[in-house]
């Protein structure tokens, strides 16, 4: 097995980041004649498509995000270009570019925001690049995209392993500070506040912890805590509260006229 990938200038990777690099290994190394396309699914704000990318990096695989526009010859124009190809004109043409250039190339193919490829043509289109190239073929999308893809069997059968995008743990809050608040020492309370407020999103943690960056930079402070970020409100994915300006009673001249 290759050594662990890492993430941004040599930070220890995320959680899910070494899930989702466990599993294309596993359908790059499987047994001669199971399929290799595989699921990588989940809650949105988990940092899947941030673990796409990085194992993207790591693997030397082709990462593209479906669009919920274009269609098939978006998807394989888009597909194309990331392969380092100029795409054809039409779509059959751009599918042969795709599948001959996978296929030489041996390269993992990853879809993210694969709810976008759920049409009929679309998703045979996916299908039919993975049984001709022979590659990898990862879908990365939302909590439901197993429940969904039940509809076209001949896709769900090929999925080799199913792998859940986990909550952010205290571990992730650590490797995140190193990216966003690089040199504010964080202390216990405030990691654990922080991970139980941003809902254990990785989206949210790392929009705070760019918070406290900025926070500590105003006031000078190399460490933080609990008790010096107080009462500051923490993002935590909930809109803000509406505001209502004060009751005004109407005036006197105001309610005859109504009553008029």
């Amino acid at each position: 097995m290759t050594d662990k990938p890492v993430l941004y200038n040599n930070v220890a990777p995320l959680a899910n980041v070494a899930r989702l690099a466990a599993l294309i290994e596993r359908c790059a190394n499987r047994t001669h004649g199971l399929p290799g396309m595989g699921c990588f699914y989940g809650t949105a704000g988990y940092g899947k498509t941030t673990a796409g990318i990085c194992a993207t990096n790591w693997q030397n695989a082709c990462h593209i995000e479906a669009a919920p526009i274009g269609g098939v010859k978006r998807l394989l124009e888009t597909l194309v270009t990331e392969l380092g190809l100029r795409p054809a004109r039409s779509s059959s043409l751009l599918f042969d570019q795709a599948a001959q250039e996978l296929a030489l190339t041996n390269r993992t193919l990853i879809i993210d925001e694969a709810d976008f490829v759920l049409r009929d043509t679309m998703i045979e289109v996916v299908r039919k690049l993975h049984d001709i190239a022979s590659v990898p073929v990862i879908l990365i999308g939302e909590s439901l995209l197993p429940e969904r893809l039940k509809r076209w069997e001949r896709v769900h059968g090929r999925i080799l392993a199913w792998v859940a995008a986990e909550p952010a743990t205290l571990d992730d809050v650590k490797h995140l500070t190193a990216i966003y608040a690089p040199h504010v020492d964080i202390a216990a309370d405030l990691r654990a506040k922080l991970l139980s407020a941003s809902r254990h999103s990785i989206r949210y943690i790392s929009t705070n912890l760019d918070a406290f960056r900025e926070f500590a930079a105003v006031r000078g402070l190399d460490r933080l805590s609990l008790a010096d970020w107080g009462d500051n409100p923490f993002h935590t994915g909930e809109p803000p509260a509406i505001l209502r300006g004060p009751s005004i009673a109407p005036s006197r001249r105001t309610r005859i006229g109504v009553a008029a």
